[in-house]
């Protein structure tokens, strides 16, 4: 396929992260995004209420972000099914009546939206829809590839893939070897730039979509391949279960939350046991790469003690064999230096 990868770089800073009115921190995953890996293209927040979830950054009004030349609303938000609270359409109007372009990662489309699409086109303004924002795509063939590859797969949903292979691509730099970060869902396809969000393409070409994200290449170079959802997450196994084939991953990273008490939005579904996840995403990984290994495991443990994070990763390495971090807060290096010695 000739065609490049989506690049958001029309959508013009600086932002505006509208949080609307959730409460569920997680949920505010895009903003955060933005907050941490891309903190100079935002000005502020916006959010409706004062229970609202908050990313850390000052908040403001549409008017107050416009007088500091804010260019694009981004809804800052991801939820489960993708769809836009009707109550948030007036500030979305609000932001075009005032000039602004309005960015969205969600699966329902701006101009989808009753009135939008022609308001924004009164006011000369473009609506972007990131999550359908991809080329035409083709079905995988797991034909082998040249390159190297790394996949971060998930116990869960909504628990640090997409962070950690951005840290893991930095850290590899870092290192002095050459990484790419392959960003497949919609945040890291509004940090990285590029990508594609593999939730929103059809189930057919999934693997044909991340063979093509991260084609042939020099065997010199790491593509991060981010991963999505969860094996063990019924609602999303079909994406992650693509994601592993058309990655055809020489490693995996695990990632994972200690103290998670049930699979996100499945109050009576227990998070999986950790042998059975690791061996699962290993099998289904070999359909297109005989050889791949587990390198590691990148945990939040930010819901627990130091003492306890420490114990926890500590007996996570010793039972498969290989280094766990918590790359907030310990560092990505002990993740890094299983690539740069070799130890994996």
């Amino acid at each position: 396929m000739t065609s490049q990868p989506y690049r958001p770089a029309d959508i013009v800073s600086p932002y505006l992260l509208f949080l609307g009115d959730i409460e569920d921190s997680v949920s505010a995953k895009m903003a955060r995004a933005v907050v941490i890996w891309r903190p100079e293209k935002a000005v502020g927040q916006l959010r409706m209420t004062e229970q609202t979830a908050s990313v850390g950054i000052e908040d403001l009004s549409i008017e107050e972000a416009v007088a500091r030349g804010a260019r694009t609303l981004v809804i800052g938000v991801a939820n489960s099914g993708g769809k836009l609270p009707a109550h948030w359409r007036d500030v979305i109007c609000q932001a075009i009546e005032h000039g602004m372009d309005v960015a969205s990662g969600m699966h329902q489309r701006l101009d989808a939206i009753e009135g939008v699409a022609q308001l924004a086109r009164e006011h000369g303004v473009t609506l972007h829809d990131i999550r359908h924002s991809h080329p035409p795509l083709e079905v995988g063939t797991g034909e082998p590839r040249s390159g190297k590859r790394i996949l971060t797969i998930g116990t869960d949903c909504s628990l640090g893939k997409m962070f950690s292979s951005l840290a893991l691509q930095r850290g590899l730099e870092n290192a002095g070897l050459k990484a790419r970060f392959r960003a497949t869902g919609q945040c890291g396809v509004l940090v990285a730039g590029e990508g594609v969000a593999i939730d929103a393409v059809i189930a057919d070409f999934i693997s044909g979509a991340v063979e093509w994200l991260s084609p042939a290449g020099d065997n010199a170079q790491w593509d991060i391949i981010e991963g999505q959802g969860s094996l063990f997450h019924p609602a999303y196994a079909g994406v992650s279960l693509g994601l592993l084939h058309g990655a055809q991953p020489d490693y995996i990273v695990m990632c994972h939350e200690l103290g998670r008490p049930h699979m996100r939005h499945l109050p009576n579904r227990p998070m999986p046991d950790m042998a059975e996840c690791i061996d699962a995403n290993l099998s289904a990984a070999r359909v297109t790469n005989r050889d791949v290994k587990l390198a590691g495991f990148s945990v939040n443990t930010s819901q627990v003690d130091e003492e306890t994070a420490r114990r926890e990763l500590s007996s996570l390495s010793q039972q498969f064999g290989v280094p766990a971090t918590d790359p907030i807060r310990f560092g990505i290096e002990p993740l890094v230096a299983a690539f740069t010695t070799g130890a994996v």
